[in-house]
């Protein structure tokens, strides 16, 4: 873009998940998490192991304060004044922490960056509602659904699983273990390529394809396999190269149908179809977050050990140049949207770009049951 235009926006708002910094917040965090599901603070302390593995503290705080400056550095590279204000849904700063700052610059309209880069529920939609509930709790909107004077109003990247930044940051990242992994065991070993996402429950994944042009799961299959198409043009990794999508990180009860194959299953059935060597990609992440430091490098490394197989896991997007720049370029679309000027929406995969405002009733978490809750950056 020639002359990079941040107009009609006074600010960049980091939105993510949060987690504890230390031990004694992993109980209170996972309240918040699981707020309204009456699960008693015994269970919540079980499932906090994984966090007292590593002191209590959680690695997505201090990734967002880095991919926070990342963004920083590339606005002002390209002249863009524009603050980056960041806050959470479930730890500190919270959401009307980062509204206190808003209201302390004088921000009037924000466009909002979520650190989930599919469309579904979680991802998505749950953002958005959480942030109009605080806003109603302040007094930002009205009862009609307006805002009041003294409110932000809010406009979203869109979905950025297939823009051109992230579907690099995952090339280089996995390009970069293929070469780890053959400098440690043998390359003339063929490779499987196991991609891994955080599953969700099949209610949601349904859901996530009403309004959009694929399902959860669709969406990373499509990415995947626009991966593995650029890696084998590079000459990067064999032309043969199998790939597979798999899960971690479920939770709910065994009832619940979730997606699956879970990784660690999915695994023992690789090395049971003779599988020597694995790169494991979490392409559904985008830092190195507690999914992927425990259930990953974790638990799916032990499994690989135990199983004999010869494994790396490739890094994440993070705040790598290309995704950085990406998502600048992202916010620069989005602005562009926002005058009414046409933007050409750079996508790769088979899948075109995703709406920059969402559909009423986009991404519920049951399609056949409207949340009732209201939400911004959308119809």
């Amino acid at each position: 873009m020639d002359n990079p235009n941040v107009t009609p926006y006074d600010a960049l708002f980091l939105y993510s998940f949060g987690g504890p910094n230390k031990p004694e917040d992993v109980v209170p965090f996972l309240r918040n998490v699981t707020a309204g599901k009456g699960i008693p603070d015994s269970r919540l302390e079980e499932v906090g192991e994984h966090y007292y593995g590593f002191g209590g503290k959680s690695p997505i705080n201090e990734q967002n304060l880095a991919l926070k400056a990342a963004l920083e550095d590339e606005l002002a590279r390209r002249g863009l004044n524009m603050p980056v204000i960041w806050g959470n849904r479930n730890w500190a700063p919270y959401t009307t922490d980062a509204l206190d700052e808003m209201a302390q610059r004088g921000i009037k309209r924000a466009v909002m960056l979520v650190t989930s880069a599919f469309a579904s529920y979680s991802g998505c939609r749950q953002y958005r509602e959480d942030m109009a509930v605080v806003q109603r709790e302040r007094g930002d909107i009205a009862e009609d659904g307006t805002l009041t004077p003294t409110a932000v109003e809010f406009d979203k990247v869109r979905p950025y699983f297939n823009h051109p930044g992230f579907v690099a940051g995952n090339v280089n990242a996995i390009r970069e273990a293929f070469a780890e992994l053959n400098a440690k065991s043998n390359p003339e070993v063929p490779t499987h390529l196991a991609f891994v996402t955080h599953s969700i429950p099949l209610t949601m994944e349904q859901a996530s394809g009403v309004h959009n042009p694929a399902t959860y799961s669709q969406q990373h299959l499509a990415l995947a396999e626009e991966i593995v198409a650029q890696l084998r043009a590079s000459g990067d990794v064999p032309a043969d190269v199998n790939w597979t999508l798999s899960y971690c990180s479920r939770s709910g009860p065994p009832s619940q149908p979730w997606l699956e194959p879970d990784i660690n299953d999915h695994l023992e059935e690789l090395s049971g179809q003779g599988i020597k060597r694995v790169v494991i990609s979490p392409i559904g992440f985008v830092s190195d977050h507690m999914e992927v430091a425990y259930d990953l490098d974790t638990e799916a490394l032990a499994t690989c050990a135990d199983l004999g197989l010869d494994a790396v896991r490739a890094g994440t997007v993070g705040v790598r140049p290309e995704f950085v720049s990406g998502l600048v370029d992202l916010v620069l679309e989005r602005a562009a949207l926002a005058r009414g000027e046409n933007h050409e929406q750079a996508a790769e995969t088979t899948l075109s770009a995703f709406h920059s405002v969402c559909p009423e009733n986009c991404c519920l978490q049951k399609h056949e049951q409207p949340s009732g809750i209201p939400t911004v950056a959308g119809l």
